[in-house]
């Protein structure tokens, strides 16, 4: 039993983490730098660790600046004030990240300028043999470690992880949460502090100042961990760190 939870717990933070690290602040928002050995790394790293989620950081970077672009409008690839309903929602937004990331659509210059891209690795890590063996590999883990029945629903949120943490954040921190900031759209802090998300929920914070490493922050409590793994590895020399916007506090206290 606690094979799995471990296991499933590990893969939570392990996807969470090469989902906020490089698809969203590196591949959509380019807070940082690295250099193209260092890219394709991380292009494998988040094959390995998303497995059968693997979302291509292409097609994630472009949906996600046509999001900010677009936020709470009706050409936001995601937004609770135009779908009714989560799954709508989540299938909405499938569709248009499949559609940049096979190449059925050709975004605008300006969304795709600057996007972490390796096609021919995209191809296969998102092909259904890819995600067969990855699904595979989790299906004979539980066969192994699930003593008990209840385990198995853990299973398909495996499966579809990655579409899940976008769905957390793109639909409850646009509903729930606190303003540090009034911006143009519903975006809120869905956790004061953020153990779940790695920092992903200080969602307010990010529409604001898009293009910060740090997410978190603003108020005492506001912990990124991610942002913390973030330094280390500019202090190490294995990616840099664009020069940080200055956070306004007396804006937050006006908002609060």
């Amino acid at each position: 039993m606690k094979e799995i939870l471990i296991f499933f717990v590990a893969h939570w933070y392990l996807s969470l983490f090469f989902q906020t690290f490089f698809l969203h602040r590196y591949a959509a928002h380019k807070a940082f730098t690295m250099n193209k050995f260092t890219e394709k790394v991380f292009f494998v790293l988040t094959w390995i660790f998303q497995g059968s989620n693997y979302l291509s950081p292409f097609g994630y970077g472009v949906m996600h600046r046509m999001h900010h672009a677009y936020a709470d409008t009706e050409n936001d690839p995601h937004s609770p004030k135009y779908d009714e309903t989560i799954w709508k929602m989540m299938w909405k937004t499938k569709t248009i990240y499949s559609d940049i990331a096979s190449g059925r659509v050709v975004p605008e210059a300006r969304f795709t300028e600057g996007v972490a891209r390796w096609d021919s690795f995209d191809k296969f890590a998102r092909s259904w043999p890819s995600r067969l063996f990855w699904g595979t590999l989790y299906f004979l883990f539980y066969l192994k470690f699930a003593t008990v029945w209840y385990l198995w629903i853990l299973l398909p949120v495996q499966f579809l992880m990655s579409p899940i943490h976008g769905a957390i954040i793109n639909w409850f921190a646009h509903k729930y949460g606190y303003r540090n900031f009034e911006v143009g759209d519903t975006s809120r802090n869905f956790l004061p502090v953020d153990v779940l998300m790695m920092g992903e929920s200080y969602h307010n914070n990010h529409h604001k100042h898009g293009s910060r490493a740090n997410f978190g922050g603003v108020r005492w409590h506001e912990l990124d961990p991610t942002y913390l793994v973030i330094r280390i590895l500019d202090k190490v020399g294995v990616i840099r760190l664009v020069a940080q916007k200055h956070v306004s506090l007396e804006r937050v206290r006006k908002a609060a």
